[in-house]
């Protein structure tokens, strides 16, 4: 339109069109001339376009430019839809196309950090991949870790997660890979349990809860199986290479790749050390529990999904029924 408006008269308005269209730049004659009676400015259903896809833009970056279009089309339903009108998944993909956003895309990995200690006494499986099994918060956590190449050198990430709720219950970064690494994230785990245990009035204990990991020789190690007996901890591992019987947590940490260290750090920058790599988990871990919306458990964010759980469950497996004072 503008090329259009500068040159008319120098060349006319036909003319001009004609070419374009000859171009591959299609556009017709009367569309020209209705944009012209309007002063050029857009059309209502143009300015409706462009504040939807401004706000579906706004909902992109709150959610860290991760989300693609079902979980922009979930976040906006949540939050009452888009200008208060709710739209449908294939109208937030049209606005995500125009405002030029799109969701991050998860690659395959294959990599093991798992060195398991042949000679180390093992726990059973008490889990043999059965991952729809919990029907509660804190009946089956797993836990795994995996490595960061950073500027200073290799650093690991440890995890423990709630199977039931998807949330992340621990997680420690460290220069090592040896024990301390998934001891400290099991620790936070337990910690993190018991503080939010008085917001629902009961006292958390360990009762029935399973831990399970692979066969690495952290999870296999005197200190580690010592530390779940004190707590009352029933120990599981998998089988040694298989990454099956820790696929739930293999695809947390999967995700904690796409969404943080590539897609903070693209085109192959790197991360500077342990103290960038500990900052940025820790943000994505709080969105994680807090926002991010899972489609496992009905695209709602875990800390929500075990909030309902409490409130429709009166004595909650996993809490005692002392009340905590």
């Amino acid at each position: 339109m503008d090329y259009i408006a500068a040159y008319q008269d120098r060349f006319g308005v036909e003319p001009i069109v004609t070419v374009l269209n000859e171009h591959g730049v299609t556009i017709a004659l009367s569309t020209y001339y209705v944009y012209a009676a309007r002063g050029f400015g857009p059309t209502p259903a143009d300015l409706d376009d462009a504040y939807a896809a401004h706000e579906v833009y706004c909902l992109w970056r709150k959610n860290r430019r991760l989300y693609g279009q079902h979980k922009l089309w979930k976040t906006a339903c949540r939050e009452g839809g888009i200008g208060g009108t709710r739209r449908g998944r294939d109208q937030v993909a049209r606005l995500m196309r125009i405002a030029g956003i799109r969701g991050v895309v998860r690659g395959k990995r294959s990599t093991s950090t798992t060195r398991a200690e042949p000679a180390a006494p093992r726990h059973p499986d008490h889990v043999n991949r059965a991952w729809d099994t919990p029907t509660r918060p804190d009946q089956w956590w797993v836990a795994d870790f995996s490595y960061v190449w950073t500027l200073a050198g290799f650093v690991y990430v440890s995890f423990v997660t709630d199977v039931y709720s998807r949330r992340i219950l621990g997680w420690r970064v460290s220069a090592s890979k040896t024990t301390p690494l998934v001891l400290s994230a099991l620790q936070q785990a337990i910690f993190t349990r018991r503080r939010g245990s008085t917001d629902h009035g009961f006292a958390f204990t360990t009762t029935g809860l399973v831990h399970h990991s692979d066969a690495g020789s952290q999870y296999t190690s005197l200190a580690f199986t010592d530390e779940l007996r004190q707590a009352g901890i029933t120990g599981s591992i998998g089988s040694v290479g298989d990454a099956l019987d820790n696929a739930l947590m293999e695809s947390t940490i999967g995700l904690y790749k796409t969404e943080v260290i590539d897609h903070e750090k693209p085109d192959g920058r790197s991360w500077s050390g342990r103290a960038e790599v500990e900052k940025f988990t820790a943000s994505w871990v709080h969105w994680y529990n807090t926002s991010r919306l899972h489609t496992s458990i009905g695209d709602v964010p875990p800390i929500e999904y075990e909030e309902d759980h409490h409130r429709t469950t009166s004595s909650p497996h996993g809490y005692s029924q002392t009340a905590v004072a």
